[in-house]
């Protein structure tokens, strides 16, 4: 009977480790996965979780989105979320997110890249700050090369 008892905590256990989520930034102290910077800016950062439920920081999305694209692993991956630039230390959804390059807003790796929950709250800030507005797959086409 104890043998049982305890298989079925090893299960327990086992089923509550591998939890696939997104993970908490740890602003200042978590390491980009790509250039190894300190992430340490709320409007810039972006995290992939893979579907195994390994996470993975980068301080700003460019390095995210070249990461993805020097892996070719995004269908390996449970979750791509960006920093929500107008809510920072928000992470939203990379493939919904609208994404605004401008020279006027500077991101941590000067490709001045942000993005926004909204189409609407994109077109926004490029009427104050000017720039190009893209979509996800747009982004990643911009940063293959």
């Amino acid at each position: 009977m104890s043998t049982v008892k305890y298989m079925f905590i090893g299960l327990l256990f086992t089923l509550v480790s591998c939890k696939v989520e997104p993970k908490k930034i740890n602003y200042g102290q978590d390491h980009c996965a790509f250039c190894e910077m300190t992430v340490v800016d709320k409007t810039h950062a972006s995290e992939y979780v893979t579907k195994k439920g390994k996470s993975y920081a980068f301080d700003a999305i460019e390095c995210m989105t070249q990461k993805i694209n020097q892996e070719n692993n995004e269908e390996k991956l449970a979750y791509i979320l960006v920093a929500n630039y107008l809510k920072p230390g928000e992470l939203i959804d990379a493939n919904s997110a609208t994404y605004l390059i401008s020279k006027k807003i500077k991101s941590p790796m000067g490709a001045n890249l942000s993005a926004f929950s909204t189409l609407e709250n994109a077109k926004k800030t490029q009427t104050e700050f000017g720039g190009t507005i893209y979509n996800w797959q747009q982004l990643k086409e911009k940063f293959s090369n």
